[in-house]
């Protein structure tokens, strides 16, 4: 992996982390995602008219691009609203890198150098032990952590389907223009229909919608481009190291307890990154 590839992920997961801040900082999980979906729509649409329109091959990658990522929120929400944010986080972004790792090396031929499944297994561990941890003062919630790898295999799957449509595409950034787009019409429709006079409301999340909106957007449209320049199981592990940011931001801005095992988990996955940038890419 590349310097450029590397510092241009790293600046994604941070971006990821400021707007996953702003969504969950909302009282209404509802009306937070939906202004980051629907945050997507202004600045795709302005990406469009300055971009190539991506190859007809690539269409059906972007159709299945937008369901999945439609599925992703879905569950998610679902998650956090019977589970702890800090035990949801931590296991389906764990598990998104591992999942990718395998199905590359399994079945689409990728080949990884030992250094580079080294490193992607302990940016696993390190986010995964995050959200183990915080379960030893709590009780353990068994529906909360199957929603959340759910919520893994979703991610996993929008990875994949977006690295390898972007790579047909001739255009990452039209690519994830157009799923970005066809995201937040499903996301509309579905809050139309399950919950009539939140699209109204939408105002009332105007910083959410804006910032985090953009930040969400320029976050993964960096990732979809770093998607056609290394390895798709390596970007995505790298991509997960937002977990960091977004633990800098709840101690710092948010005034949560930093404790030993935070501190812990933090050098793991750190320690991660560390690998896999002095890794060869194969």
């Amino acid at each position: 992996m590349t310097t450029i590839v590397f510092v241009a992920v790293i600046s994604a997961a941070a971006l990821h982390a400021v707007w996953n801040a702003l969504a969950k900082g909302g009282t209404d999980k509802h009306l937070s995602m939906t202004a980051v979906a629907l945050g997507h729509t202004p600045i795709a649409l302005a990406a469009l008219a300055f971009v190539p329109t991506p190859t007809p091959e690539s269409w059906p990658y972007i159709a299945v691009g937008m369901v999945l990522h439609t599925g992703y929120q879905l569950v998610l929400l679902a998650a956090y609203r019977i589970g702890d944010l800090t035990q949801v986080y931590p296991i389906a972004r764990g598990t998104a890198p591992l999942i990718v790792a395998g199905v590359s090396t399994v079945f689409l031929g990728v080949t990884l150098a030992p250094l580079e499944l080294l490193a992607v297994l302990t940016i696993a561990l390190g986010i995964l032990s995050l959200g183990f941890v915080r379960q030893q003062d709590g009780t353990r919630n068994g529906r909360a952590s199957l929603l959340a790898f759910i919520t893994g295999c979703f991610i996993a799957s929008y990875s994949l389907i977006d690295g390898t449509g972007a790579r047909i595409s001739g255009s990452a950034l039209g690519f994830y223009s157009w799923v970005a787009i066809g995201n937040s019409v499903l996301f509309a429709a579905y809050i139309a229909a399950t919950k009539p006079g939140l699209l109204s409301s939408l105002h009332k999340a105007k910083q959410t919608f804006i910032i985090g909106g953009t930040a969400s957007f320029v976050a993964y449209g960096i990732v979809i481009w770093a998607f056609t320049q290394a390895p798709i199981a390596l970007v995505t592990a790298l991509r997960e190291t937002s977990i960091i940011f977004a633990l800098v931001i709840g101690v710092w801005f948010l005034g949560e307890k930093l404790d030993l095992a935070k501190v812990f988990s933090t050098f793991v996955t750190l320690l991660g990154a560390a690998m896999l940038r002095l890794s060869k890419t194969s």
